[in-house]
């Protein structure tokens, strides 16, 4: 049979997800993207994370937030894009450093980030949030790490529906300290640093997040929200990579240091 150009253009979320979670699940990249057509738009590109979420052996126990690059904010209607967090992906810091995998041929990075886990459910049915109202609904702010991974080594380079349609580009939550008195000190005096393999590679505050954290926090209600996924107590949410996307591959080692607020330590092995 003979498929004009336009049907082999058309996206297929249910053939593309699938084919993601086969390859996360065993630890391999893919190398292109699944089908050769990428999702035209945020709403294709959740289509197909809705549809993968549901095929993961695993508990949803939280989301991350992404900033979109400011040359696709217009095109694409989105300032941020929203990714899922598992529970076996999630591991507490301890005084050594945290190991997470490296997919060969993937893509693997560092990201400091202000975590935020959740006070109480959020209402179902509320779609549009403010910073402040987002505010009534945290329970800690904690300090950590996100690995964001996937095995699509051009995933970011694909842009943000690409991103979107692979679990948001996240491959696993490192969660260090609680930061108790939060409220009490301001985003800018929350400072952050990356250093990887003995460099620093970025630097940065929690007020590098545009809007703050709780902006990325308002966002995330109401995106979940719209896709019947609403926040439930005790959920975690990664407001946003506050030095960077800091690419890593295994054997690195890197350590986000919030200065006199702790610090962080991991190293990068290989999935397979």
């Amino acid at each position: 049979m003979t498929v004009s150009v336009a049907e082999s253009e058309v996206f297929a979320p249910a053939s593309v997800a699938p084919q993601f979670v086969q390859a996360r699940l065993a630890g391999v990249s893919v190398p292109g993207y699944p089908g050769g057509v990428i999702p035209k738009s945020m709403a294709e590109g959740y289509a197909c994370q809705d549809i993968a979420i549901d095929l993961w052996p695993d508990e949803l126990v939280g989301w991350k937030v992404g900033y979109v690059p400011p040359q696709h904010q217009e095109r694409l209607g989105a300032e941020r894009l929203a990714g899922c967090i598992f529970r076996k992906n999630l591991w507490d810091a301890a005084e050594a450093p945290t190991p997470f995998r490296a997919i060969a041929g993937g893509f693997t990075a560092v990201e400091a980030e202000f975590i935020i886990r959740l006070g109480q459910d959020a209402p179902a049915g509320k779609t549009e949030w403010t910073a402040e109202e987002a505010a009534d609904y945290v329970g800690e702010l904690i300090l950590g790490v996100e690995i964001a991974g996937s095995p699509l080594a051009t995933i970011n380079v694909l842009g943000p529906t690409v991103v979107a349609s692979d679990f948001g580009n996240n491959d696993g939550q490192i969660l260090g300290p609680v930061l108790d008195n939060w409220r009490d000190i301001a985003w800018e005096d929350m400072t952050v640093e990356t250093v990887i393999n003995g460099v620093s590679v970025g630097t940065g505050t929690a007020a590098s997040i545009p809007g703050s954290p709780l902006a990325a926090l308002a966002f995330l209600l109401g995106h979940v929200a719209t896709r019947g996924r609403p926040l439930k107590k005790g959920m975690l949410v990664t407001t946003g990579a506050s030095t960077g996307i800091h690419d890593v591959v295994a054997g690195d080692r890197a350590t986000v240091s919030f200065g006199p607020l702790g610090q962080v330590a991991c190293f990068a092995v290989p999935a397979n």
